[in-house]
């Protein structure tokens, strides 16, 4: 059919890939030049991030009776949401005697203190002060600015997403004995995917990064592993755009326009002798195909495989990023 209104050629989402064994993939470790990784992190730490951490999922945060309670850079926060679900967050502390908010009630929007009773409506009330909180939609952030430090921003940097709409998120989450920096430099570290994750990524090949662009993005081709020889291939660059976030985005192949949120939120305060960090992982997947509007409609059930694929990747590098910044605490690290 010719003409302008002639519809495109249907592809198949799935390819036929043989993969090598993975003892017989070509080396990496000659481009993964710890210099760019270096140099790309450094770069990532001195973006500003106005003081914004990442707590957790909207959908964490949605139940009307009962608060969401997280520690962040070593500060306890409480968060809840008023009667018609606008979020409040504040100190975890009870201003009266010092209960753990985070196991209080909410009712009618109020926040009530299950040792005394007092109520807090998210304003200001003898001493306790509320936090700065934003939602957008997929995951909750919270302004600390005296653990941050920096100039504060009214609102965090939330990464372009697909339309709420047309797209399916879930939200994964991690904690490990590590800092933000370890998570952060696994993921700039594009060039271990297939060696480290043979049972995901297939014949992944790093054809961009920051020294070769100039653009500071590491560009990616890599197929998604389905099923035995059965794969997905896309491009996707990979961005840091804080110094707590990294950002992969498909830019090209099945599912143009989705992104991996991977954001580093630290636990425990700077400097701690045994540092958490909680990797809060969003995944938001898109696609102009017609038969994506059935996958939008079994949101529910499959947001618990997005969770599980995301974790069984995290497993593997938690672990890297543990034994990163277990060398680094004992000055082994190379480099």
């Amino acid at each position: 059919m010719n003409g302008p209104r002639a519809r495109a050629t249907w592809t198949p989402p799935l390819r036929l890939r043989r993969s090598p064994r993975w003892e017989r993939q070509a080396p990496t470790w000659r481009e993964a030049k710890p210099a760019v990784i270096a140099e790309a992190l450094e770069r990532a730490a001195a973006r500003p991030s106005g003081n914004w951490y990442v707590v957790g999922a909207s959908r964490e945060t949605g139940a009307r009776d009962r608060p969401y309670g997280r520690t962040v850079a070593g500060v306890e926060v409480v968060l809840w949401r008023t009667a018609d679900g606008t979020l409040r967050a504040g100190p975890g502390e009870c201003p009266h005697l010092g209960a753990p908010l985070r196991d209080s009630r909410v009712a009618c929007g109020t926040l009530l203190c299950h040792w005394h009773g007092l109520a807090l409506d998210g304003g200001p009330f003898a001493g306790w002060e509320p936090y700065p909180v934003h939602d957008d939609g997929v995951l909750v952030w919270v302004r600390l600015d005296a653990a941050g430090g920096e100039p504060p921003l009214g609102e965090p940097a939330v990464p372009v997403r697909p339309a709420p709409g047309g797209a399916v998120d879930a939200v994964f989450t991690a904690v490990g004995r590590c800092e933000p920096e370890d998570v952060v430099a696994n993921r700039l570290d594009p060039w271990h995917g297939s060696w480290f994750h043979p049972y995901a990524f297939v014949g992944l090949d790093v054809v961009g990064t920051p020294e070769s662009d100039g653009d500071d993005a590491f560009a990616v081709d890599v197929s998604f592993r389905v099923a035995g020889r059965l794969v997905v291939p896309v491009r996707a660059v990979f961005t840091a755009p804080g110094p707590r976030t990294v950002v992969m985005r498909i830019t090209d192949g099945e599912g143009a326009g989705s992104v991996v949120e991977t954001h580093a939120t630290p636990l425990t305060a700077p400097g701690a002798a045994h540092p958490r960090t909680a990797v809060v992982e969003a995944v938001v997947a898109a696609s102009d195909r017609r038969g994506f509007a059935v996958a939008r409609a079994a949101a529910p059930a499959l947001r618990p495989l997005m969770r599980r694929t995301a974790g069984r990747l995290w497993r593997d590098d938690l672990a890297y990023a543990e034994r990163r910044w277990s060398l680094r605490s004992t000055g082994r690290f190379p480099g």
